[in-house]
């Protein structure tokens, strides 16, 4: 049963006071290598249609992953059974009622035409590059074509498609382990060379590797390890909690609480970027800025605490970080000796009230010195706030796709705060 079959049962059938109903589509292919040898391709459609309905304020769900009559029936009377038997949820706001949905390029032909056997290609030329290397390689390549689809009884009525291409790989050579990465809506621009000489330049260089000891000193965060951390960031500037004073955000919106090199913007306006045009909840995708030149000019804001404050929703559908264009060489000689740090993994939170996260670096640290990089250090453990972080900011990078999601340049910070090292 097609999309609008399934919304037309609903409109018929629900006797709730209002519904919203998503469906989410996902046409998958996944390639996994290990040891260099193909373990493993899983390939297939998946389909969840999700009800949630309100009677006077109380409200039920449910979800179903089958499109036939009887599933709906099925779906429908649970959500509305759970509903007449909840509680009045005192945060209750009506589903989102019709509006203007922005044209956004999420969907990349290149990308829907992949074959299987392209895919295994990609795999098998990459298991070639390591044999050669005297390696081997672990990774995971995969081409996914998703849709959603919202409609409200009050008019909301929406529908996209995006496009997701990735290829993952992890390198081992004797005591040497290391990984790259890419990920875009765009399969033209991924070059496989292109990865796969940055892969070897890693596992080469990290050959020689020195005990290096915890303590303040300036990093390069290559685009992947800074989106890691400041994604952890900004599942915290939520307007509710800072209004409620649970983050370090309270009562900063119009202040300058980061440095004068940082900004952040959820955009459309970047073709390389994934930006869907609602959200789950109907938020409509906008130009926004969260932070720009370090002022904090807005933080995220859900629906019902928008209506109590008498404010616009908002939603950070995506990260965008504009760069000063320096190379990873220049920013090296801009300070007397430093760490260059390719990701991070583990990131936790310490103080959710200061900000502060903890979490460890992965997949290669090398130490540089005198503008040139002398040897591969262990891995580190690390305390930072990452607001107080970009007060530190020396230079920036050019910006580069991290994620689909993220655009950011690499950041020369001073002084990061490294607490430990690690035994791996």
């Amino acid at each position: 049963m097609n999309s609008e079959k399934i919304v037309k049962y609903i409109q018929t059938n629900c006797q709730a006071d209002d519904w919203s109903l998503n469906i989410f589509e996902d046409d998958s292919h996944e390639t996994r290598f290990a040891q260099n040898c193909i373990t493993q391709h899983i390939a297939g459609a998946t389909k969840e249609i999700s009800l949630s309905v309100s009677f006077d304020g109380k409200k039920g769900s449910c979800s179903i992953n089958q499109d036939d009559e009887e599933s709906l029936a099925y779906l429908l009377k649970t959500a509305e059974d759970i509903a007449k038997l909840a509680p009045v949820d005192p945060e209750f706001v009506p589903s989102e009622g019709k509006k203007n949905i922005p044209a956004v390029v999420n969907c990349d032909p290149e990308t829907r035409a992949l074959q299987p056997k392209q895919l295994v290609d990609i795999v098998q030329n990459s298991i070639n590059e390591a044999k050669k290397f005297g390696a081997t390689v672990s990774g995971l390549t995969e081409k996914h074509i998703n849709s959603n689809c919202l409609f409200t009884k009050n008019g909301f009525a929406g529908e996209y498609e995006y496009s997701d291409f990735g290829h993952s790989m992890t390198l081992k050579k004797e005591e040497v382990e290391t990984k790259v990465s890419y990920e875009a809506k765009k399969f033209a621009d991924f070059k496989l060379n292109d990865l796969w000489e940055k892969l070897q330049h890693q596992a080469t260089t990290l050959a020689v590797k020195q005990e290096f000891e915890p303590q303040k000193i300036a990093v390069i965060l290559r685009p992947v390890a800074l989106q890691e951390l400041l994604w952890f960031m900004g599942w915290m500037m939520d307007r509710r909690q800072s209004d409620e004073g649970f983050t370090p955000f309270t009562d900063k919106i119009g202040k300058p609480f980061f440095g004068e090199k940082f900004s952040w913007f959820s955009t459309m306006q970047q073709p390389k970027l994934l930006a869907l045009p609602y959200s789950s909840d109907g938020i409509i995708s906008e130009e926004i800025p969260w932070v720009e030149k370090g002022v904090l000019k807005n933080l995220p804001v859900s629906r019902y605490w928008a209506k109590k404050i008498n404010s616009k929703p908002s939603n950070a559908y995506n990260m965008y970080i504009p760069g000063e264009g320096y190379t990873e060489e220049e920013m090296m000689k801009m300070v007397p000796r430093g760490l260059i740090v390719n990701t991070f993994w583990y990131i936790r939170s310490v103080d959710v009230k200061a900000g502060e996260f903890t979490g460890t670096t992965r997949d290669g640290v090398w130490y540089f010195e005198d503008g040139k990089i002398k040897y591969a250090v262990n891995n580190l453990r690390f305390n930072e706030i990452p607001h107080d972080a970009t007060c530190r900011i020396i230079s920036t990078g050019k910006s580069e796709l991290a994620l689909p999601t993220s655009m950011l340049p690499a950041m020369l910070i001073d002084n990061f705060n490294f607490v430990d090292k690690t035994s791996f």
